[in-house]
């Protein structure tokens, strides 16, 4: 799984962070970037609850 941040989307609210925080990081603010390219399998379900949650929808699952 690969998933990208739309920087233009991203409010920085840190609701991935907060799901998926070995995935997302808020740490260079003022949105969100992803640590882990590809996703490992682990942490899918946390990113697929981010991607849901987002409030931008400004999480993208990246065909591979």
């Amino acid at each position: 799984m690969k998933v990208r941040v739309d920087e233009d989307l991203c409010l920085g609210c840190g609701i991935c962070e907060g799901l998926a925080p070995e995935v997302f990081s808020m740490a260079n603010e003022p949105f969100a970037e992803v640590l882990l390219d590809p996703v490992p399998e682990e942490y899918h379900e946390a990113v697929l609850q981010s991607i849901e949650e987002c409030p931008e929808e400004a999480i993208i699952l990246v065909e591979e």
